[in-house]
């Protein structure tokens, strides 16, 4: 069985973690999301088919052409005009076998897609909070009957993930839908024609993450960080104290007095320490360094992030090769306890969370004793000045 993985959008919401990189090559628990997918499909399929079309040549050197039992191959979305138009360009990879379609910046699991695919075609779907913001279904007898994008008055809190089993057919009601008010090609309207001619069975998921915003990767970091086990391959130093849950890579050192509350996942060749406090929920990548008397809490660093001493780092997203001078501090609850806003695309939204700190994007400095306000953002090799407090983003 073959399976197309959609990868090939420029995603502006995930701003700035998003301006140089494409959203699937994001990370949580230390692992893209691209690679966690291709785990759970792992053993399912023997061939996946990538659609890459902006940071096409990232995509194809960091997954290359095969991924444990998985071949690997390559599609481009030379225009970015939707769901359905990408999935057009797998046409003539899958031949007329049934396969897999998936959301490349989504996560989803395994053994939901081994129930979705006992069936001839599946559409997985989960039931949320705020149905209005999906694809919102309508069932008869366990089988899909309509699918609405975004309704403002929905019927159902079951909602479609992006993942589906389909064949062939597909491809011929792709090339006869109309450009949607975003002026795109959507798959989901291809899918509720394929519903009109096929029984499309609902497979009702149960782990699912739609990493829609850069706190959407909190969410799912808690999630997959909430399955692993101890597993310490670094060189733990005396008087340094880890409980719970832990993964530590090769070649990483825990200083004296350090303190690991797991779940934890820290990458390889890091240097934690000595005297800091690494909190729950909290993933660190590969050649890092936290520094004396750094607190790090519920937070994602990928690799390369340095944290100097006396900082604080909490619900947070720090992309490749951040550097925080001594003393930065985020915070990450306002005064009033409300929930936390954020600005996506010129627009103030709230996150939904009421502790959220910054999203700092790669190779961005700050000075020593820089104060950042919750919510915030510090694009892509931007600097703060020494004693700096950031009370807007740093664009």
């Amino acid at each position: 069985m073959k399976a197309v993985i959609l990868a090939a959008g420029k995603s502006t919401r995930t701003y700035p973690l998003t301006a140089n990189k494409p959203k699937p090559l994001l990370k949580a628990a230390n692992k893209t999301l691209l690679e966690h997918n291709l785990e759970q499909l792992n053993g399912l399929i023997d061939e996946a088919i990538i659609i890459v079309g902006f940071g096409k040549e990232q995509i194809k050197k960091h997954i290359g052409d095969r991924f444990g039992k998985i071949r690997i191959r390559y599609a481009e979305q030379k225009e970015q005009l939707g769901t359905g138009n990408a999935l057009l360009q797998a046409e003539r990879f899958v031949g007329k076998e049934r396969f897999v379609v998936l959301m490349g910046d989504d996560l989803y699991g395994k053994d939901d897609i081994k129930k979705g695919i006992k069936n001839k075609y599946s559409i997985f779907a989960k039931r949320v909070r705020n149905p209005k913001y999906f694809g919102v279904l309508e069932t008869k007898g366990g089988f899909l009957i309509r699918l609405t994008e975004k309704p403002e008055k929905p019927t159902s809190d079951l909602v479609d993930t992006g993942l589906y089993v389909l064949d062939e057919k597909i491809f011929s009601l792709l090339k006869k839908i109309k450009e949607s008010e975003r002026k795109e090609y959507e798959l989901t309207d291809a899918v509720t024609e394929f519903a009109g001619k096929e029984k499309v069975k609902v497979v009702e998921q149960s782990f699912w993450y739609p990493i829609a915003y850069p706190w959407s990767l909190l969410e799912a970091n808690e999630a997959l960080l909430g399955k692993i086990k101890k597993n310490i391959k670094g060189k733990i130093e005396k008087n340094a104290t880890i409980r719970g849950e832990a993964v530590i890579g090769k070649g990483t050192i825990i200083k004296s007095g350090a303190y690991i509350e797991g779940p934890v996942v820290i990458g390889e060749n890091c240097i934690i320490g000595p005297n800091c406090y690494i909190r729950p929920s909290t993933a660190i990548g590969n050649n890092c360094k936290i520094g004396n008397a750094v607190e790090v809490k519920n937070s994602i660093l990928m690799d390369n992030v340095h944290i100097g001493h006396l900082s604080y780092v909490g619900d947070s997203v720090l992309a490749d090769n951040v550097n925080f001078g001594a003393g930065t501090a985020i915070a990450n609850l306002r005064h009033d306890n409300s929930e936390v806003k954020s600005v996506v695309n010129g627009k103030l939204i709230s996150t939904g969370r009421r502790k959220f700190g910054a999203v700092i994007g790669e190779n961005a400095k700050t000075g020593i004793n820089t104060s950042i306000y919750p919510g915030r953002k510090i694009w892509p090799g931007k600097t703060t000045m020494p004693g700096e407090i950031v009370r807007k983003d740093v664009v």
